[in-house]
């Protein structure tokens, strides 16, 4: 869907414009107390001037057009602020992984070059040393109990504030990639990207308007990746709708909340920890609307346990830094129903493709790799016109760099990345073709595949298995079980089981962590 004409495509005025008539009402309720004991609530009147502050505080730096603002702060409702403040000023938002550590960061303010940098006061020292000699003019602080350098400085400025004038094609956020292999990429938004994307999806998942009874999320993940800041901020600010606001995923505490909300975003690891306890049930559930999961891939067994234990069908949808979201499961029953292991069809406005090796169309349930374009679709990777140019197709086609089929209904179904892609004695192994027969064994709770060298094949393919809790599960057995159910190119030549895998902080398996770590397994 493309945005409206307006005469400013500022993302903020489209959030602003969409904000309830009544400014006195909650926007935000915090959902865990404050060391004073204290549990805070946002108005909207009160997100309103606390943008306008801090967006007058960036002005009055008179930095140049264009400059980016870096922020790695722990989640608060005032780093949400902070994002809105720097688009209503328009300048050009750099959020940051928390987990990332001095030399990466080292790297990411090389690359970009901002003129301010946000940071933990606890941070403070060193972050600032690196700030400072790569040319960054200004270091604020900002933590989580309302503290800070930052909002100090913005406690003086005016709450009025005029948004600035942006284009539709004008760079809104850079969102840096998690760099497995080689160095991070920093991913172009536009303003449009983004306004684009959260239309769609408003539509699409069906918000609803506080005149239709109105929508409530559960907001309990990050604010530096897509799920948290793209999808599910812009999505209830959007629609006007309140959040209850989780700094920190607690299952128990978020179940004790779902009876208030009606609509919950999370990785799948967060579904997981949630059927670990006792207190969800149907009853628990009633009230919720949507339940919706993405930036890994959801086991079938999560799928099913939760379709039984809370009588509600996970949507699954399928997104990226340099598409935003690009598939979803339906969520209208006019739309289709929402079949587990796949991320559905294309969204509306959104063109995917599914090719070979010579760009020519797969088949129905052939593999391929997944290529889309649409107006969701990234300007570009921050100064790298060579690494942009290499990701597109002739005819103007992104690549994902995934692999996957798509049905007769036109679903989606991931098959893997191409970087994990397994070549093994000059034949195609695709990992989660192999995991989906792994996970099916008793025991297993979940798996990884991977390829690694090998004397004879090229790539050995190993298996890394996690028990389910209190089962045993012996690698002999497992590869003795997938004799006759899968070619012999496919099975495992070796098979581990661990305690868990690695993952990222958005809970995805860190598969190039493992190949380090097995490298030498036929060795």
């Amino acid at each position: 869907m493309l945005p409206p004409a307006m005469p400013n495509a500022n993302l903020f005025a489209a959030l602003r414009a969409a904000f309830p008539e009544d400014l006195d009402a909650c926007a935000i309720e915090c959902a865990e107390a404050l060391p004073d004991g204290s549990t805070p609530r946002y108005s909207w009147r009160d997100i309103d001037r606390g943008t306008a502050m801090m967006a007058n505080l960036l002005s009055s730096l008179e930095l140049p057009k264009g400059s980016r603002i870096a922020v790695q702060t722990e989640k608060s409702v005032e780093a949400l602020m902070l994002y809105l403040a720097v688009l209503r000023a328009g300048y050009v938002v750099l959020p940051l992984n928390t987990a990332y550590q001095a030399s990466e960061l080292e790297y990411f303010i090389a690359n970009a070059g901002p003129a301010v940098v946000v940071c933990s006061g606890q941070h403070f020292g060193w972050v600032s040393k690196l700030a400072f000699v790569a040319g960054t003019s200004y270091v604020f602080t900002l933590n989580d109990d309302r503290t800070g350098s930052l909002l100090e400085r913005a406690a003086h400025c005016s709450d009025q504030h005029v948004v600035a004038v942006k284009r539709a094609d004008e760079l809104a956020a850079i969102l840096y990639t998690s760099g497995t292999t080689g160095r991070s990429k920093g991913v172009m938004l536009s303003h449009g990207n983004l306004l684009s994307n959260a239309l769609t999806l408003k539509s699409y998942w069906g918000w609803r308007t506080p005149a239709e009874g109105g929508d409530v999320l559960i907001h309990a993940l990050p604010i530096f990746h897509v799920h948290g800041l793209f999808v599910a901020c812009h999505g209830a600010l959007l629609n006007g709708s309140k959040m209850i606001w989780f700094g920190k995923f607690e299952p128990q505490a978020v179940i004790r909340r779902l009876p208030e909300a009606t609509v919950f975003m999370g990785v799948p690891t967060l579904y997981v920890r949630m059927l670990a306890e006792p207190a969800l049930d149907r009853e628990a559930c009633r009230p919720m609307r949507l339940f919706i999961s993405g930036s890994a891939p959801l086991l079938i067994d999560t799928f099913k346990d939760w379709q039984t234990r809370t009588g509600h069908t996970i949507l699954e949808r399928y997104g990226m830094s340099e598409t935003l979201m690009l598939t979803s499961n339906p969520c209208k029953p006019e739309n289709g129903e929402r079949v587990g292991g796949t991320v559905g069809p294309a969204l509306p406005g959104v063109q995917v493709r599914i090719v070979d090796d010579q760009g020519r169309a797969c088949a129905t349930d052939e593999i391929g790799h997944i290529q889309v374009k649409g107006p969701n679709v990234f300007n570009g990777y921050w100064r790298m016109p060579e690494k942009t140019r290499e990701e597109f197709s002739a005819d103007g086609w992104f690549k994902t760099g995934d692999v996957g089929q798509c049905d007769a209904k036109n679903y989606v179904r991931i098959v893997g990345r191409s970087k994990d892609l397994i070549i093994s004695g000059g034949y195609n192994v695709y990992p989660a073709e192999v995991e989906g027969y792994l996970n099916e064994l008793a025991g297993v709770a979940e798996s990884a595949v991977i390829g690694v060298p090998h004397p004879d094949f090229g790539e050995g393919v190993v298996a890394v298995l996690v028990a389910r809790t209190g089962a045993h599960v012996d690698g002999s057995a497992v590869m003795a079980q997938l004799k006759g159910r899968i070619a012999n190119f496919k099975q495992p030549k070796r098979v581990f089981v661990v305690a868990e895998l690695p993952r990222n902080t958005m809970g995805k398996v860190q598969k190039n962590l493992l190949r380090e770590q097995y490298k030498a397994a036929f060795i």
